[in-house]
């Protein structure tokens, strides 16, 4: 894999998520009923922060879950032999509550599905919206994200990567050519 492009660095991931922190509290009319679900692992992460970042404006917290998808998967025996399991820790009620599901890309939509499915065990919320740091393309379901930092187009060869401090040790966005 040789990297293409850097697309976003520490700075440009920051304001993004600022940005779709006013959006959700805009179009929820501000954080009643409202609750974060980051998909493990980079979603999770990504999720905290979001949280933080509507504690800087609202000055209130949000619930935040993480939701590990891996036994929902449609392609589960081609991952791996014997996946990795983590656990699930949502330790709220999401019956009747606007839940907006994190995730760090946006790509063929069977993520977001894995991640519905999943939350289906846990409750029936009001609503789920949905909030990407990053849009590739190329949908293989009908799934459309309410909240994206950035839209990036790819060609099927080259995969974005979204690195994380938590991680990674670095906060960027960049393209990889395989």
């Amino acid at each position: 894999m040789r990297e293409k492009a850097k697309l976003l660095d520490k700075e440009s991931i920051h304001r993004s998520l600022m940005r779709i922190a006013h959006e959700i509290l805009e179009k929820n009319k501000g954080t009643q009923d409202l609750c974060l679900i980051g998909v493990r692992s980079r979603g999770a992460y990504l999720a905290v922060r979001l949280s933080a970042c509507i504690q800087q404006i609202e000055n209130t917290g949000l619930p935040v879950g993480i939701l590990d998808i891996t036994l929902y998967r449609d392609d589960l025996t081609l991952i791996a032999a014997s996946p990795v399991v983590h656990k699930t820790e949502i330790s709220f009620d999401i019956n009747d509550k606007n839940l907006v599901l994190v995730d760090d890309v946006l790509y063929t939509g069977r993520t977001v599905r894995a991640a519905l499915d999943a939350l289906s065990d846990f409750g029936r919320p009001k609503s789920i919206q949905l909030a990407v740091l990053v849009d590739r393309g190329h949908r293989e379901l009908p799934v459309r994200a309410d909240y994206v930092g950035k839209n990036i187009p790819t060609a099927k060869n080259e995969t974005v990567e979204v690195r994380l401090e938590e991680v990674d040790g670095v906060d960027e966005v960049v393209i990889t050519e395989k």
